[in-house]
C-alpha cells in the first residue's frame, strides 16, 4: 500500500509540475494583442486624440471668427476662401512631412513639440491685423496641426490590442467633432463679446496645456523600437506597463524607406484610402468651415442662430461616431463604409434636390449625413494604420491625409465663391456628387480587416 501511496504521490507531484511549468510557459506567451484595455491604453487614446481635438477646434472656430472678422478686415470672397484654404495647404504640408520624421525619430518627441507649437501660434493670431496676416497665421498652425495627425494616430494603433483598435481610432474620429462642438460653444458665447475673434482663437492655448501635461508621461511606442532593432528599450517599456508575460509579435527591424510608399502593393491602398478620405471631408470641411455661412442660406438670418445651427449639427457628426466604434467589430469595415456613403449620398441630394426646404427638413439632411458620416470618419484613420506597416506607418497616414487636403484645399477656396455665383441647391449637389464617388470608390477597392492583428493587416494582399 505504501508503495502505491508514494507512486501516487510522485505522480501527482508531476502532474503539479507539469501545470506549473505550463502555467509558467502561458504567462510567458501572452500576447499584447491579446490584453485587456488597461490605464496605460486610456491614457495613450484620451491623450492621442488631442490633436484631432484641436483640428475640429481650430477649424470651426475660423468660420465662426469670420462673422466679426470679414467687416473688421473687409474680408471679400476671394480673401474669406483663401483664410479657410490656408490651414488645409499647412495640413498638406504638416502630415506629409512630420508623418515621415515620425517615423524616423519616433513618436513620442513630435507628440509634445506639436502641441507646444499650436498653443503658441494660437496665442499670436490673437494679434492679426490684416488679411494677409490671417492668412499666413492660419497657414502655419495648419502645419503643426497636421504634424500631430500621424504621430498621435500611429501611437494609438500601436498600442491598442486587436479588438481594441476599432474603438480607439472611432474615439479619436470622435474627438475631432468634440472639438468641433466645443468651439462652436465657445463661439456662441463669445459672439456678441466686442472683439471676441481675438478671444476665440486665444481659447485654443487651454486645450493645449491640458493636453500637453496628459501628454508628458507617456512612453515610447514599443513596436516602433522593436522595428528600429532597440529591443531592449522596447522590452523594458513591456515589462514596466503591462508585464514580463506580455510580448509583441515578432517584427524585424526595418529602416524607414519613404519610397516604399510607392510601390505597387502600398500605393494602391494609398490611392483607395485618399479617395474615400476625400470624399469625406470635402463636404464636412465646407459644412464646418463655412457652417454659419451655409445655413443662414437655408433661412436661419440671425448670424448667432446660424452658429446654434451648426452646433446641432456638430452634435449630430459626434453622436455617429459612437454606434460605429461597435459596428466596425460586427458587421465589418467593408459593409460599414458602403452602407455610410449611401446615406451621405442620399442626405446631400435632399438637401439639392428640395427648393426652399422647411427648417426641419435641413437640420434632418444635415444631421443624417453628419451621423452616417461617422462610419468614414473613423476608417479614414483606421484603415491607413492597419494596412500598413510599422516602418512606414505614419507616413502612410501622413500621406493619404495629404492626398485628401489636395481636394479640400481646392475645394474650400472655390466654395464660397461657387455658393455666392450658383446658390446653395448647387452647392449640396455637388456634395452629393463627391459622396457617391466615394461610395464608388468603397464598393469596387474597400478591403476587410475585421479581426486582424497590425502584422497581418499590413502583409495582406488587397483588392
Amino acid at each position: 500500500m505504501s508503495l502505491i501511496f508514494v507512486g501516487v504521490t510522485n505522480a501527482y507531484n508531476c502532474i503539479a509540475l507539469v501545470n506549473n511549468v505550463s502555467n509558467t510557459y502561458m504567462k510567458t506567451q501572452t500576447n499584447f494583442d491579446d490584453l485587456a484595455f488597461t490605464p496605460l491604453h486610456k491614457k495613450i487614446m484620451i491623450w492621442g486624440s488631442g490633436g484631432p481635438f484641436l483640428d475640429g477646434y481650430v477649424l470651426v472656430m475660423i468660420g465662426l471668427a469670420l462673422e466679426q472678422l470679414i467687416p473688421e478686415l473687409q474680408l471679400d470672397a476671394q480673401w474669406i476662401g483663401l483664410v479657410g484654404a490656408s490651414t488645409l495647404v499647412g495640413l498638406f504640408i504638416g502630415t506629409a512631412l512630420f508623418g515621415y520624421i515620425a517615423d524616423l525619430f519616433g513618436r513620442k518627441l513630435m507628440f509634445m513639440i506639436d502641441i507646444i507649437a499650436i498653443a503658441v501660434l494660437s496665442f499670436g493670431t490673437m494679434f492679426i491685423s490684416s488679411p494677409v496676416e490671417l492668412v499666413i497665421a492660419r497657414f502655419l498652425i495648419g502645419i503643426v496641426i497636421g504634424a500631430d495627425y500621424p504621430i498621435a494616430t500611429s501611437m494609438v494603433a500601436e498600442f491598442s490590442s486587436t479588438k481594441q483598435r476599432a474603438f480607439t481610432m472611432g474615439f479619436i474620429a470622435a474627438m475631432w467633432y468634440v472639438g468641433a462642438t466645443a468651439a462652436n460653444v465657445v463661439g456662441y458665447l463669445l459672439y456678441d463679446v466686442d472683439g471676441g475673434w481675438r478671444w476665440m482663437f486665444g481659447s485654443a492655448i487651454i486645450p493645449c496645456v491640458i493636453i500637453l501635461l496628459g501628454r508628458f508621461h507617456l512612453p515610447e511606442s514599443p513596436r516602433w523600437l522593436l522595428r528600429k532593432g532597440r529591443i531592449k528599450e522596447s522590452q523594458e517599456i513591456m515589462h514596466k506597463y503591462f508585464g514580463e508575460h506580455v510580448t509583441l509579435d515578432e517584427e524585424k527591424p526595418q529602416p524607414t524607406q519613404y519610397r516604399m510608399l510607392f510601390q505597387k502593393t502600398y500605393l494602391k491602398r494609398i490611392l483607395f484610402i485618399g479617395a474615400i478620405w476625400t470624399c469625406q471631408v470635402i463636404p464636412m470641411f465646407a459644412i464646418y468651415t463655412f457652417g454659419p455661412q451655409i445655413i443662414s442660406l437655408f433661412g436661419f438670418t440671425e448670424p448667432k442662430d446660424a452658429a446654434l445651427g451648426n452646433i446641432i449639427i456638430s452634435l449630430f457628426f459626434m453622436v455617429g461616431c459612437i454606434p460605429a466604434m461597435f459596428w466596425l467589430n460586427s458587421i465589418g469595415r467593408r459593409a460599414l463604409l458602403i452602407g455610410s456613403f449611401a446615406m451621405m449620398t442620399g442626405s446631400m441630394a435632399i438637401l439639392g434636390l428640395v427648393h426652399n426646404p422647411a427648417t426641419w427638413v435641413v437640420v434632418g439632411a444635415f444631421g443624417l449625413y453628419a451621423f452616417f458620416s461617422g462610419g468614414p470618419g473613423i476608417l479614414q484613420w483606421l484603415y491607413p494604420n492597419e494596412l500598413f506597416p510599422t516602418e512606414i506607418r505614419a507616413s502612410a497616414v501622413g500621406a493619404v491625409m495629404s492626398i485628401s487636403r489636395i481636394g479640400t484645399v481646392i475645394s474650400t477656396y472655390a466654395l464660397p465663391i461657387f455658393m455666392v455665383n450658383h446658390g446653395i441647391s448647387a452647392t449640396m449637389l455637388i456634395g452629393a456628387a463627391i459622396s457617391l464617388i466615394g461610395l464608388g470608390v468603397s464598393i469596387t477597392m474597400a478591403p476587410e480587416t475585421k479581426g486582424q492583428t497590425l502584422a497581418v493587416t499590413s502583409s495582406t494582399s488587397f483588392k
